[in-house]
């Protein structure tokens, strides 16, 4: 340097680097022409600035702090994975949403343990006095007792990921339902957090996630090696790869819900029929994928344990009603639902078979194949049968519930729905035949009729303790002046549509019926009046816990008179859309042996501002009470009654 700034205009020069052919000697005052030439790039020494870089530049360089958040991921999990215990972990884990997911990415089997210096190691411990109570907390500390429910816009990847960090030392994460929406962002990454942080879980249910993939899932079963229940609803991308990990990493596994799910075929059920030996429960729907080979082989290979079957709306044909017939030995509880392509035979096998002998309940729903043949080789199949549900059914006919009814003698309840070729001739034969029988639904069933026969002629029915009559609008008062007469030990009655009843019809029910009513449904019956209410009371107030008048126009409070002297067990009270004022609301309210739980006074256009300090005054029992649609209850005078009744549950 000290060369160039003393140069004189000598021949030579000492260039800056040695080596350079850019610097030339020239004289004093030579003129010579030079091309135009590429800028030469100067590399500078550390230390060493040039006069183009300003000083604030250089200065803010100077100032500007080093952060351990410039490191990568890699390094940083290195450094986390060796903290020394959760609390430091915890610490860690509040820095920022990066630490978090960092340090639920790691599983346990990489965190790296303490180890102690020669001199510590020499050293004596200190003696432990909590050793005792630490032992027991560290033994449960992770026994899956907590429960987490995350719904729509609340299931993120990162709140996935503090419930695994936080739940670990609390108890532990047992079970996690999320119920997402088609705008859920939940990824595998959130699962994931749960599997490496949570291998306690036991329940795990997706409800419309449609990020979740395979990937996700084979995290959960190599992390959760415990889960026994998993339900999977609408997620589109886990397919058959995801539930053979399940399979082979979950032996445990007792319950299977899998709907919607369009990329689940048959390999994915024949796995966990082969791996999963303590299998009890599998309900399977809307599969449009799955077939005669997935669900044969499925109940096949776990007969031993299969207890509960659902299979709902499926391409399967009458090989699975064989298979169910022949392997479900243990089978106690069946669903068939909308099974369009079973036909007749497959019933006919299922029951002659002789496979169900456990069997205890059965709904059969949508299956155009079922018929008077096949219901009576169900019966002869299964001897414990105690439960019928049978709904949508066009060809089941009085003949087929008759010849039902003779092999069928343990039936204590029986729901036929929509059922429109059975009359009241088919239901006699089965009271007839049927002595065990507790409970008897006809919902919307157009061929029950009025009897022309005497009273005399039905069979009685003793043992009957409920009765649903629901929107069939042939039953009117003859019918049930009759089922008066022959039910004398009905506690539970639903006449809820049956808008042709009237008081006279139910003088019967209610005077006849030795062992007191428990709950009565009048919802939807026009023409019941103030008089019926009253004798109900008189005669059943004792024992009458719920009671349903929704609809029933002609109630006053003429009745709530009735009720508040004489129902000392009402807990549950619908006056929906009756004609009741405020007077009558106050009468309840100053009942002193009425301790109702739950009351609905929804559309009663009545009752007004001047109900709600009696309301106020229901006592600490009120946990539900309905005032939608009573337009003449302002917003302000809810939000009061809201403060006063803080724990209980008010709709409006």
């Amino acid at each position: 340097m000290a060369a160039l700034v003393n140069y004189g205009g000598g021949d030579d020069l000492c260039p800056l680097f040695s080596g350079s052919s850019r610097f030339l000697s020239l004289g004093r005052n030579v003129d010579v022409y030079c091309p135009p030439r590429k800028r030469a790039r100067v590399i500078a020494p550390l230390g060493f600035s040039f006069s183009f870089r300003g000083r604030e530049e250089v200065a803010a360089e100077k100032q500007q702090p080093r952060s351990i958040d410039t490191l990568p991921d890699e390094c940083l999990f290195e450094i986390l994975r060796r903290l020394p215990g959760e609390k430091e972990r915890s610490s860690c884990a509040c820095v920022s949403k990066r630490w978090l997911m960092l340090l639920t990415s790691i599983r346990s089997s990489e965190l790296v343990a303490r180890t102690k210096t020669t001199d510590e190691s020499v050293k004596k411990p200190m003696p432990d006095l909590s050793k005792g109570v630490c032992a027991e907390e560290k033994e449960c500390e992770n026994n899956g007792y907590l429960t987490r429910r995350l719904d729509a816009e609340e299931a993120t990847d990162l709140r996935l990921a503090s419930i695994a960090f936080g739940s670990c030392s609390r108890g532990g994460l047992g079970r996690l339902f999320i119920r997402g929406s088609s705008s859920t962002r939940v990824t595998d990454v959130g699962l994931s957090a749960i599997a490496h942080g949570c291998p306690s879980l036991r329940v795990l249910s997706l409800w419309k996630v449609p990020l979740i993939t395979d990937a996700g899932l084979s995290e959960i079963a190599d992390g959760c090696p415990l889960l026994e229940k998993i339900d999977l609803c609408q997620c589109p991308q886990i397919s058959d790869k995801g539930l053979i990990a399940v399979a082979q990493k979950c032996p445990n596994l007792t319950s299977l819900t899998i709907e919607s799910c369009s990329s689940i075929r048959n390999e994915g059920l024949q796995a966990i029929g082969r791996c999963c030996p303590n299998l009890k429960s599998v309900t399977v729907k809307d599969c449009m994928h799955v077939g005669d080979q997935g669900i044969a082989s499925l109940v096949s290979s776990a007969s031993s344990s299969l207890q509960r079957i659902k299979l709902q709306t499926l391409n399967i044909s009458d090989i699975v009603l064989a298979a169910i017939g022949h392997y479900g030995k243990n089978v106690i509880d069946l669903a068939l639902i909308g099974l369009q392509k079973v036909n007749e035979k497959g019933f006919w096998v299922m029951g002659n078979t002789l496979g169900l002998q456990r069997l205890r309940s059965i709904a059969i729903t949508s299956c155009s194949g079922l018929t008077d043949l096949g219901l009576q080789a169900i019966a002869k199949g299964s001897p414990s049968l105690k439960q019928l549900f049978i709904c949508k059914s066009d060809y089941l006919s009085d003949a087929g519930l008759g010849a039902f009814a003779e092999t069928a003698r343990a039936l204590e309840n029986l729901h036929l729905e929509d059922c429109n070729r059975v009359t009241l001739a088919g239901v006699s034969s089965l009271l007839k035949c049927n002595p065990e029988l507790k409970s008897l639904a006809l919902v919307r069933c157009l061929g029950i009729k009025d009897v022309t026969l005497c009273p005399t002629q039905i069979p009685s029915c003793v043992s009957l303790r409920s009765l649903t009559i629901h929107d069939c609008p042939g039953v009117t008062d003859a019918s049930l002046q009759a089922v008066g007469k022959i039910c004398p030990q009905l506690q539970n009655v639903d006449l809820s549509g049956q808008v042709g009843v009237t008081d006279a019809s139910l003088i019967p029910l209610i005077g006849n019926s030795k062992a007191g009513f428990v709950e009565v449904n009048l919802s939807g019956c026009v023409n019941v009046t103030d008089a019926l209410v009253a004798m109900l009371v008189k005669s059943h107030g004792g024992t009458l816990k719920v009671f349903n008048l929704d609809g029933c126009k002609q109630i006053t409070d003429r009745s709530l008179l009735a009720i508040a002297d004489g129902c000392s067990e009402l807990d549950n009270l619908d006056l929906s859309s009756c004609s009741i004022s405020d007077y009558g609301v106050a009468v309840l309210a100053t009942a002193r042996h009425l301790n109702l739980r739950i009351l609905s006074l929804a559309s009663c256009s009545k009752v007004t501002q001047k109900s709600l300090p009696f309301l106020g005054n229901m006592g600490s029992s009120m946990v539900g009470l309905n005032l939608q649609h009573c337009s003449l209850i302002s917003t302000y005078g809810i939000g009061l009654l809201e403060e006063k009744l803080w724990w209980c549950d008010i709709l409006s």
